[in-house]
């Protein structure tokens, strides 16, 4: 049986940019739900004692386990989700990731515009990835459920912009909530 995670902030440790209310219902009710509706899925079935990225791979592309598939990777997407924030985060990375920023998208600058306009031109739901892909970093945009990881893609860090996830907050003003993540909340 999968559990929902523990956040690793309090509820309203991303105020302002994300309000405990989002955080109610995002992480209180739509993950919960995933991860509930995850666990009747696969109850009695091969996939019950599997870990959940072997379920997603085991699941992808088969219509027949879209359901699993689709609750699976929402659970991982948001555990991963919530991993990429924090009440202190925000700005530049540092270190050897800044210079494989540098290196691949020519500047800091350059790779948060191109991060920014995944996140903002993802048509419907879905997520905008930093992933490293091989030796190289890229930026690449998941619809619905669909995680990196079934293209054996290394996230490093993701934005949730199913509306879900900023719409209390921000309305339709995604790239507000864009600009919120990598400039306040955004966990290096």
């Amino acid at each position: 049986m999968f559990e929902l995670m523990m956040l690793p902030y309090g509820m309203d440790a991303l105020e302002p940019y994300i309000s405990t209310t989002t955080m109610e219902y995002h992480y209180g009710k739509h993950h919960r739900t995933y991860v509930d509706n995850l666990n009747k899925l696969i109850k009695g079935t091969e996939f019950e004692n599997m870990s959940l990225e072997k379920i997603i791979l085991a699941t992808a592309g088969k219509p027949e386990y879209a359901a699993i598939f689709n609750n699976a990777a929402q659970v991982w997407n948001h555990n991963f989700f919530w991993n990429s924030m924090s009440p202190n985060g925000g700005g530049k990375p540092k270190g050897e990731l800044l210079k494989k920023i540098e290196r691949d998208f020519g500047s800091y600058e350059k790779f948060r515009e191109e991060f920014k306009n995944a996140a903002v031109s993802q048509f419907g739901s879905g997520w905008a990835w930093l992933v490293e892909d091989g030796d190289k970093l890229k930026i690449v945009k998941t619809s619905n459920a669909m995680t990196p990881i079934v293209d054996k893609q290394k996230p490093i860090i993701t934005i949730d912009v199913w509306e879900h996830a900023y719409y209390l907050d921000y309305q339709n003003r995604r790239p507000e909530f864009a600009d919120a993540f990598l400039d306040h909340l955004v966990k290096w």
